[in-house]
């Protein structure tokens, strides 16, 4: 890998699920993700409206704290965004299994967990409506169970059964990790795309609480001298990126 470290690879990773999406609503949410978000805009993807995340629209992805570019409430995201499809929103997940359902609202019974996490929140809303992402900073058995304990996010699985209300705009695109990229097959279970260089495939299945289908797959693509700099010197040169993904 030279010089490049795991983080940059999954910066760079990030950045790439956004190939191709034109002029829509990014909602990158977490650190490693608003990274790749911005990496997006500054080189292949100079339409996106690149939101922090929460209420607003940011004007300069090389240093979002010097402009807003527009407000967008929560209502607003709610009754123009959401339901029209014309977002790209990269979650975390507490627990994802084999078909996409993701968990961040409770681990064990629901009825008495064990753990109470954020609730649903905007998982049902996401993941129906709009194309959806994961970022999982540390890939285990623990986060890639067989079944989740509470669905926050709606899976291939549940929303196939629930009808076409559900599966009509339901895209679960793509699961970003510290070891991997993984997506959905025409069955919608989960897939291996690619490892990051440095991992093998049977580390991957080995942190995983379920069979992967795909085999035989590439590495990770690293990031070009020109993505490289960008992230260093202008998306993220405090390296807050080595924090959540250590060399």
């Amino acid at each position: 890998m030279t010089d490049i470290t795991r983080a940059e690879v999954c910066v760079a990773a990030i950045a790439d699920l956004f190939r191709g999406d034109g002029e829509i609503t990014a909602s990158p949410m977490g650190l490693i993700p608003s990274l790749g978000g911005r990496l997006a805009r500054l080189t292949f993807a100079p339409d996106l409206l690149l939101s922090d995340g929460e209420a607003y629209l940011v004007a300069d992805a090389a240093d979002p704290s010097a402009g807003i570019e527009g407000w967008q409430p929560f209502k607003k995201v709610l009754d123009v965004v959401v339901p029209n499809g014309k977002r790209h929103v990269i979650m975390g997940a507490s627990q994802i299994d084999r078909h996409g359902n993701q968990n961040i609202s409770a681990i064990g019974d629901h009825a008495a967990p064990t753990r109470q996490l954020l609730g649903v929140r905007g998982g049902p809303g996401n993941t129906v409506n709009n194309r959806t992402s994961y970022w999982i900073p540390k890939h285990s058995t623990r986060v890639f169970v067989e079944s989740v304990d509470v669905a926050s996010g709606v899976g291939y699985d549940r929303a196939k059964a629930a009808g076409p209300a559900a599966a009509r705009f339901h895209d679960v695109y793509r699961v970003v990790t510290d070891l991997a990229v993984l997506g959905f097959d025409a069955d919608g279970a989960m897939t291996l795309l690619s490892v990051h260089p440095g991992v093998t495939e049977q580390q991957v299945r080995d942190a995983t609480g379920f069979e992967l289908t795909g085999a035989g797959v590439p590495e990770t693509r690293l990031p070009t001298a020109d993505e490289l700099e960008l992230i260093r010197t202008v998306v993220d040169p405090k390296n807050l990126r080595s924090k959540e993904v250590p060399a």
